[in-house]
């Protein structure tokens, strides 16, 4: 019970500890970058403001702007699900003097984009007017995107404007100011108001509102970037062709939903959405998609944009359900037809004009693609509204004040609990696969007598576990998680963090009890994707006869601690430097082959294939002998309180049965199982109980058959002589 008692310690410790400390990302930062490297001229940084989350950038002891992490003011979730820190400094007149890409984890690096690349493109923010910003809805600037790394560029744009605004307006700086409580007439959506139930109808009174663009639109407007390269790619459909049709409606608002949509459907959207959120419905027809195909793999939908004011909503997959049909009288018939959530805490105003951009693309080379961008304008028209009468206001405090009161760590809160409303489904499948692993787990003697019946549910469970839990849902643990826990220790450690992606949150608390009860093969074994799937590739060789390869006993013992090697030398590198350490954990191949699904540059493709290659002929070749996350489980495996794997007194002397047939080769020539190695795939179980294979098995039924075939006696215990 002591050992106990110190592993829960220590996972209360990791998952607990300073995890009220939730300081802004401006303090973990700032000792990180030169003053003179963010903005020309600085000498140095004061001290961090108690009230804002900035810090003056002085010069000669001068104050000359102030810099903040745009993370500390608003959302910044990207292509990974990962926040994207950018540092900003802006001056007194509110134009930007210096802008730094500090942190973040995007793939878009290891696709073939430099680092570099990305950094310069920050830079190129510098002299944004945030005045002209504020006055044009945050569209005064051009965006320039970089190809294959659209999604970060956009929520990079948008964080930089929507953060900078916050904060000038904080400070006053620009003469911008704090958003002052409205006194005059305010409006509402009026849930008694009717939609006209023709699809002409709710176009003509403004219900609806259309974007319509041909070809010849544009390609005119690609011919107006003044790229020669556009102008050489061209769309040959004639002129008038359609390119896009695009039409918008504010769907929270219960008439127009029910007369847009279908009745069940229209209930389903009120089920869907919570007090305070809004929705749009999108539909579409044409040779463009508003969707385009990047929120497949990445789960942002890359090509519209909500925007209102400095307010920008940028939709995910979860804050997306297809329409199944149009209920309206009339309706067109289109190619694409798509609800939108906008959430609550979003800053959204369904009373006031938006707009969707949306951003149209054109390829001009293998991996090269320009960008422009079209406007749809939206107003609710007036009778789909009522006023509100505003009491008065009360005393507002300055705008440095009202910046200071808006709780981040709340709007954090509210952003993972919504993430989790919207992941039930993934999470009640990932709860039930867990529960039944913990089924078969207990009643492993019961799972394992059928060997045929129990090949074929390990198998089943592998490929869900590899689809689902892999290639779609992505959550594939990795040792970054661990260093990120241990980092957490040093720098602050915050729930949110790891709260925000639910399905990884929930594995690792399931590994966790795993370890106490049967040691690390609970998720090696049977939830790692990567591991499913060298498994079922290693099935799928055998069935085509590749022969199988058995290292000699004294070599592969021998092989085993090179796993440990390369997670003790992650685990030292992240003392130093968790960047670092996330490059060289590129040792690990679950990115490449389950996160990005081997869309990559082919260095990583080549690594990976390769892994799986020696696997088709060793099993499980990779978490034999290379995986650091195997090996930093393995080290507490031998805590677990119990041992479940059945053995007989033979095993090993003299039978070597399982030790033979083991697919990991975790048996010792003696018999003892090795915990640290082993997958818990319960073979050795299922051998246990084998009347074809195991001998002791075999000879106990002997043994059985000889006693009842026996001669039977009479009741007094005497031969039964043949009758005469």
């Amino acid at each position: 019970m002591t050992v106990l008692r110190l592993f829960l310690s220590l996972v209360f410790l990791v998952f607990a500890a300073n995890s009220a400390a939730a300081e802004p990302f401006l303090s973990k930062y700032l000792a990180d970058v030169a003053s003179a490297d963010l903005v020309a001229g600085a000498n140095s940084f004061g001290a961090i403001r108690e009230d804002v989350p900035v810090a003056p950038v002085l010069k000669d002891g001068e104050t000359i702007g102030w810099v903040f992490i745009t993370s500390d003011f608003v959302s910044t979730t990207g292509y990974s699900g990962k926040p994207i820190h950018t540092m900003v400094a802006v001056d007194k007149d509110a134009r930007v003097i210096g802008v730094q890409l500090v942190k973040h984890s995007e793939p878009i690096v290891l696709i073939g984009i430099p680092d570099s690349k990305m950094k310069a493109l920050a830079a190129d923010y510098v002299g944004l007017d945030l005045v002209a910003e504020a006055q044009s809805g945050g569209t005064s600037h051009d965006l320039d995107i970089i190809s294959g790394a659209t999604v970060t560029v956009m929520v990079i744009d948008d964080s930089i404007v929507r953060a900078g605004l916050k904060v000038a307006r904080a400070l006053g700086l620009g003469g911008l100011a704090a958003d002052t409580a409205d006194t005059g007439p305010r409006f509402e959506l009026n849930p008694d108001a009717s939609a006209a139930p023709d699809w002409m109808k709710l176009e003509g009174d403004g219900t609806l509102r259309r974007l319509a663009l041909d070809v010849g639109q544009i390609n005119a407007a690609f011919e107006a970037l003044g790229d020669p390269r556009a102008t050489g790619k061209a769309l040959t459909e004639a002129p008038e062709t359609t390119f896009i049709e695009m039409q918008v409606a504010l769907v929270s608002h219960p008439a127009i939903a029910r007369a847009l949509l279908e009745d069940a459907e229209a209930a389903n959207l009120a089920n869907w959405l919570e007090e305070g959120d809004n929705a749009i419905a999108i539909v579409g027809r044409g040779l463009y998609s508003f969707k385009g195909s990047g929120y497949v793999r990445g789960g942002i939908f890359d090509r519209i944009v909500l925007i209102q004011d400095d307010v920008s909503v940028r939709f995910r997959d979860r804050m997306h359900k297809r329409i199944v049909s149009l209920g309206a009288e009339g309706a067109p018939v289109f190619t694409e037809a798509d609800l939108f959530k906008i959430p609550a805490d979003s800053g959204f105003d369904p009373s006031k004009s938006f707009r969707i951009q949306l951003l149209v693309q054109r390829e001009v080379g293998p991996i090269e693609k320009l960008f422009t961008t079209f406007d749809l304008g939206y107003q609710l028209p007036d009778k789909y509204l009522r006023a509100v009468a505003v009491a008065p206001a009360p005393a507002v405090p300055d705008a440095v004040a009202e910046v200071a009161t808006q709780d981040e760590t709340a709007a954090h809160q509210a952003l993972w609990k919504r993430i989790w409303q919207d992941k039930k489904p993934a999470i009640a499948v990932t709860a039930g696969l867990l529960l039944v692993l913990t089924g078969v787990f207990f009643f492993q003697t019961i799972a394992t007598r059928n060997a045929r019946l129990f090949f074929w549910f390990r198998m089943s469970f592998l490929v869900l576990v590899l689809v689902y839990l892999g290639w779609y849902a992505n959550a594939q643990l990795s040792v970054v998680n661990l260093m990120a826990l241990f980092g957490a220790l040093v720098s602050g450690f915050s729930w949110q963090a790891f709260l925000l992606d639910p399905l990884t949150f929930i594995l690792w608390f399931a590994v966790a009890a795993a370890l106490l009860f049967w040691g690390r093969g609970a998720y090696c074994g049977w939830l790692c994707p990567f591991g499913a799937l060298q498994e079922l590739t290693n099935r799928i060789a055998r069935a085509l006869h590749v022969p199988q390869w058995t290292l000699p006993w004294g070599l592969h013992e021998r092989l085993w601690p090179i796993k440990y090697m390369i997670f003790l030398g992650l685990f030292g590198v992240s003392l130093m430097s968790i960047d670092q350490a996330e490059h060289l954990a590129e040792v690990e191949p679950f990115k490449t082959a389950i996160v990005l699904k081997f869309v990559r540059a082919w260095p990583f493709v080549a690594y990976a294939s390769a892994l799986l290659l020696a696997g088709l002929f060793v099993e499980r070749f990779y978490c034999r002998y290379l995986c650091p996350l195997g090996a930093a489980l393995a080290i507490p495996a031998r805590l677990r309180m119990f041992d479940w794997l059945k053995r007989y007194r033979e095993c090993g002397n003299p039978c070597q049965t399982c030790a033979n047939q083991c697919p990991v080769q975790a048996i010792h020539p003696t018999g003892e199982i090795n915990p640290n190695e082993c997958v818990n795939c319960l073979h050795c179980q299922v051998l246990y109980q084998s009347k074809t294979i195991c001998p002791v098995v075999i000879k106990k039924m002997k043994r059985r058959d000889a006693v009842g075939t026996a001669a039977p006696r009479d009741l007094t215990g005497h031969p039964n002589s043949p009758q005469s």
